[in-house]
């Protein structure tokens, strides 16, 4: 009997099933590699937002609203319109008010994107999402070369703060930052983590006491942020 024979008789395994296995496990161990460093090491970029035509027809009269002028799908800039220049062409002077003015800015979360695709390079490195009471960002940052070990990949980064308006302030709590999926610690994050910036810093002269005491109201809503300004 040989020894193939005398291994199958024993209710054991042949040399080509063990083969057959080993050659398995290391397909195994390749591809989920494989995917662990395109998840995390070699991140693809995003995908830019492109709203449809009555989608930025709408972004367009907002923007519109707040001063700023756009010029159709490019979002890019365009004259004044005919009725703020003078028959020589230059902008008609006009008495400051106040009157009818919009106090209140809202945006979705794909007009937000399509802003950033539009009008900067960070469209397909950034991307934004609004969910209740929270704002999340993902981020990929291309290392330099020369970067020791990750040089020439791109890390994923993600961000989360809370915004809301409770008892008269508005309230910004930063949730959390990680990079690859690992969160950082609090520590690295000079301790800032899950505590309300506006609270611990609107005391004080400075960006957050302006910005507390120029806020009216904020909400951020599954898909959509809106903030009123005071007068």
């Amino acid at each position: 009997m040989n020894t193939d024979t005398a291994q199958a008789a024993s209710g054991g395994m042949r040399w080509p099933q063990v083969l057959l296995i080993v050659l398995a496990t290391i397909l195994i161990t390749i591809g989920g590699t494989w995917w662990a460093l395109k998840t995390y090491l070699f991140a693809s970029e995003f995908k830019p937002v492109e709203l449809s035509v009555q989608e930025e027809q709408v972004l367009k009269s907002k923007l519109q609203a707040l001063g700023y002028q756009t010029g159709g799908r490019s979002m890019g800039r365009e004259p004044a319109p005919s009725d703020d220049l003078n028959a020589e062409g230059f902008l008609k002077p006009e008495p400051y008010s106040e009157a009818g003015a919009r106090r209140e800015v809202s945006f979705n979360e794909r007009e937000l994107n399509a802003m950033l695709a539009k009008n900067t390079d960070l469209a397909k490195k950034l991307a934004i999402d609004l969910s209740d009471d929270l704002v999340s960002a993902r981020l990929l940052v291309p290392m330099d070369a020369d970067f020791p070990v990750l040089g020439g990949k791109t890390l994923r980064f993600n961000a989360g703060v809370e915004m809301a308006y409770l008892q008269g302030r508005p309230v910004i709590v930063l949730k959390g930052v990680s990079i690859m999926g690992v969160p950082i610690p609090n520590a690295w994050l000079g301790g800032l983590k899950n505590i309300d910036l506006v609270s611990e810093f609107g005391s004080q002269e400075g960006f957050w006491k302006s910005f507390s005491e120029g806020v009216d109201n904020i909400r951020v809503e599954n898909g959509k942020i809106t903030v009123r300004l005071k007068e």
